[in-house]
């Protein structure tokens, strides 16, 4: 089928990319702000739905980031207790062994973050699906963290990404400590009809291709019918180039987008 299309690689390929990513004006905003925090050592909170990109955004920014300057660390599954993500942090940032007293894991976190201001690095903790974190406890340590200075600075950046109950659980009154140290909260919206429509071209091309296969009614069928979550257009675009091949025709035009939709629709 690539070789059909004249592709080099699957463009619409479930598994995050720096290399696709799109970036609308939200996404833009989404990661300059990501790049803020980490630049001025800030937590950040990050959330949109499931398949908006917020994955891919964050390997965007861990190709963006001087390593010379930073250090990046990613958590992907945040759940568990307060001890372990302490634990998590010290195997993260360093070789150590973690500590197992709460008190001596935050000092050995301490003497870490301590060693890169040192080497003047930034440690950056990227915490992915945070929505997922189920126990206050771990939001608490998250906090005390940034509680780590030297010449009135934090020696961390923090960036959480979730899922837009991450940010309804932050709102409520409870939160209140932990919402004061966030230096901003982004919601990652839908793309709009254009930019889905720039989306599939985007892609497509990065993929290899040399045109525009999408039909403007096929593109808005396409919208239409994911919403315009990354996620979804992914599936219904990919879904649409194998119907098309298997028709022999190198476009998507209105009908192949809505048989593409018809069959998501059966098993979503």
């Amino acid at each position: 089928m690539l070789d059909f299309f004249g592709l080099k690689e699957k463009p619409f390929s479930k598994t995050p990319d720096p290399k696709f990513i799109y970036l609308s004006d939200k996404h833009k905003e989404a990661l300059a702000r990501m790049e803020y925090g980490a630049e001025e050592k800030e937590i950040i909170v990050i959330t949109g739905e499931i398949g908006c990109g917020k994955t891919t955004l964050s390997r965007k920014l861990l190709d963006e980031l001087d390593e010379d300057k930073f250090y990046p660390v990613v958590i992907i599954n945040p759940r568990g207790s307060a001890g372990n993500f302490l634990r998590n942090i010290v195997k993260l940032f360093s070789k150590r062994d973690p500590k197992y007293y709460k008190k001596d894991l935050l000092e050995q976190i301490y003497e870490i973050l301590y060693s890169f201001y040192e080497k003047d690095i930034t440690p950056v903790l990227i915490i992915d699906e945070a929505q997922l974190i189920s126990h206050k406890e771990v939001f608490e340590e998250i906090r005390l963290i940034t509680n780590f200075q030297m010449d009135d600075e934090n020696l961390i950046s923090i960036i959480l990404l979730g899922q837009p109950e991450l940010k309804q659980r932050l709102k409520r009154g409870n939160w209140e400590a932990f919402r004061q140290r966030v230096g901003f909260f982004y919601h990652i919206g839908p793309l709009d009809e254009q930019d889905t429509y720039k989306y599939l071209e985007h892609r497509f091309k990065v993929a290899g291709g040399t045109y525009m296969p999408f039909t403007n009614e096929a593109s808005k069928i396409i919208y239409s019918m994911s919403k315009g979550i990354p996620r979804v257009i992914n599936h219904l675009a990919q879904n649409a180039l194998l119907i098309a091949f298997g028709k022999g025709s190198k476009y998507i035009d209105k009908e192949i987008a809505e048989e593409s939709a018809r069959e998501y629709n059966e098993w979503s």
